[in-house]
């Protein structure tokens, strides 16, 4: 496996992003900082040349034994402290001698920069944390060791993995990375407001949300029915349940996108006008860009409802802290007749090809590890993302923590509802297009755009993104 050179320096890839849609650090925080790469594209040109001629290591064929391993992440504050205790069980339990030297590199954007800055070929660490949106970025590069590899020279049992999460991180049957933290969106909603106001059915769409908006705010004393951040995770989902795709060639999971396809297909329009309508009525205010923007207004009770990823459950029950009974209820949908799903957030594990096949059998002991049963239901428990692994809902952990939170079984159902034709886009440019969105949805919010033409915007700036990439790197 040959690495190719890839430009790492092209704004649409390193711009300060909106995080994935579960955040990294802690408190879950999803503000991404900006920050550019020291490596120019000569250098990088320069590097590949020297590792272009070197034997890449066979997957499988190395002696994991007394090795020590770097492994880059972004886990920060109470997740921190799990993958901590994780690694540091590793280290302690594995019966080959085998050291896990985990460094926290700060929040994604600050991870995937920090990787792109490194000499190819000793890149600084031998496994990464990457958010969903780099994905296709990592399968680009011709860094890594395509996941697939590693699990088919060791006959290791992929169907234990949750088929919608494992769906996202797969291109042409091969699945490039691990799964390890993932998430979806789901509603959040005051119950004891829904009860005020008499309302019995919980919404399902956007224009449901309308329809049950004045008896929330006259009956049930919302200050705002629901405070909906202004985040471009949540219009990626709304493309999806709409079973429309994001950009062309299969949602770039066929060929790397050439453009975006929402503004061609009609779901950014009709996701932008029962957007628009909600905000027009005063029924969805403007709280903010970013996944946590509407998580404040509804911890205080201000507002009856709001968005937000499915890891977001523990620290919105301990901010209401039982001032009201919190309930989940499946993302809405644009219109009531939709049929799509949702796609996971959050991110995986990359084994980094550096040549060495010793240090690549450590690298897969480790992760094999970190998505054991047993590590996936202590992770679910200590930080509210899913268990990756089926085999997790037998354990006693698991079963212990669904009992105390019930509110987390919408999260499964949801994804088992979901398909893996609903695993979502793969764009190269994803941080900058989020950006790109975020900013348009507030314009429009503010200066009363219409959705046709905040639509066309996007897709103009986005697809220029691409197009400047797609030029650098072909």
């Amino acid at each position: 496996m040959k690495k190719r050179t890839l430009i790492p320096v092209i704004a649409a890839v390193t711009a300060a992003a909106a995080l994935s849609g579960c955040g990294g650090p802690s408190s879950q925080t999803e503000a991404a900082k900006a920050s550019q790469t020291g490596t120019s594209a000569s250098d990088t040109a320069a590097a590949g040349q020297e590792t272009a001629g070197k034997t890449d290591a066979s997957a499988g064929a190395g002696d994991a034994a007394g090795q020590t391993i770097t492994f880059w992440h972004s886990m920060g504050g109470v997740n921190g402290e799990a993958m901590d205790y994780l690694v540091n069980k590793f280290n302690e339990e594995n019966d080959k001698g085998i050291k896990v030297d985990a460094q926290y590199q700060g929040e994604y954007d600050d991870a995937i920069n920090k990787l792109k800055s490194a000499q190819i070929g000793n890149m600084g660490a031998d496994l990464v944390q990457i958010y969903d949106i780099g994905t296709r970025f990592m399968i680009d590069s011709g860094w890594v060791i395509p996941m697939q590899e590693l699990i088919d020279a060791d006959g290791w049992d992929a169907s234990s993995l949750e088929p919608n999460i494992a769906a996202y991180y797969t291109v042409d049957n091969k699945l490039y990375s691990m799964p390890f933290n993932s998430s979806t969106p789901i509603l959040y909603y005051n119950k004891d407001m829904f009860e005020k106001a008499g309302i019995t059915n919980v919404p399902e769409s956007l224009p449901e949300i309308g329809e049950i908006a004045e008896d929330l705010m006259q009956k049930g004393g919302a200050g705002e029915p629901i405070s909906l951040s202004i985040y471009g995770w949540f219009f990626e989902q709304f493309t999806g349940k709409q079973g429309a795709a994001y950009v062309d060639n299969g949602n770039g999971r066929t060929g790397a996108a050439t453009a975006v396809e929402f503004d061609k297909n009609g779901s950014g329009a009709k996701t932008l006008a029962a957007w628009k309508e909600l905000y027009d009525k005063g029924y969805a205010p403007n709280v903010g860009k970013g996944g946590d923007a509407g998580l404040a207004d509804f911890s205080a009770g201000k507002s009856a409802m709001t968005l937000g990823s499915t890891a977001s459950l523990k620290q919105i029950l301990e901010d209401v802290n039982g001032k009201f009974e919190v309930g989940t209820a499946y993302f809405p949908k644009v219109s009531p007749d939709d049929q799509g799903g949702v796609s996971i957030g959050g991110a995986s594990l990359w084994a980094l090809n550096n040549g060495d096949p010793d240090k690549e059998a450590a690298v897969w002991e480790f992760i094999k590890f970190m998505v054991s049963p047993e590590s996936q239901a202590y992770w679910n428990s200590q930080t509210g993302y899913f268990p990756v692994t089926t085999a997790a809902h037998d354990e006693p952990v698991f079963k212990e923590n669904l009992e105390k939170y019930p509110q987390f079984g919408t999260a499964i159902d949801q994804l088992h509802d979901s398909s893996p034709e609903s695993a979502g886009a793969l764009l190269s440019v994803f941080p900058e297009a989020r950006q790109i969105v975020q900013t348009e949805i507030e314009n429009m919010l503010n200066n009363g755009a219409s959705p046709e033409d905040t639509v066309n915007k996007m897709a103009e700036q986005i697809n220029k993104s691409i197009e400047e990439y797609n030029l650098l790197n072909n």
